[in-house]
């Protein structure tokens, strides 16, 4: 279950918006090694307006994060930015995930909490969040 989230908006300096969208899509492989960032989205909201949404079971969960890979490489690579990352702590309040992301943080009930996901497991998960654009298109 998730129950707290982060809301950071981030805006391209003028000719940056294809480093941005190129940086935010490197940021994946970062985040698939953060066990308690039970989603985590990319997103672009404009011409130049892009952000990152994403969850967490709990504030441990959501601290790891912003003390994390991607929260270094946004400073390392502020120059691609034309201000600092606005970041919004949130709380979520109600939420509807995939139902693999309902038990063990997203890991498969075959294997054990605390464990490292396997490369086979990660996979699925892959798998399933290259559908969620489509999923979350179809429900709007």
């Amino acid at each position: 279950m998730v129950t707290l989230g982060l809301l950071v908006r981030l805006e391209a300096k003028p000719g940056k918006e294809a480093d941005v969208e190129n940086f935010l899509k490197g940021g994946l492989p970062l985040v698939e090694q953060e066990p308690a960032t039970t989603a985590w989205f990319a997103i672009r909201l404009g011409p130049s307006t892009f952000g990152i949404f994403d969850v967490f079971p709990d504030e441990s969960g959501r601290e790891a994060h912003l003390s994390g890979r991607v929260a270094a490489a946004l400073q390392e690579n502020a120059e691609l930015f034309a201000q600092a990352p606005d970041i919004q702590k949130l709380d979520v309040v109600a939420a509807k995930l995939p139902g693999f992301w309902q038990l063990n943080l997203g890991r498969p009930s075959c294997e054990r909490p605390g464990a490292a996901p396997s490369s086979i497991s990660l996979e699925r998960h892959r798998l399933r969040l290259a559908a969620l654009p489509s999923v979350l298109a179809q429900s709007t």
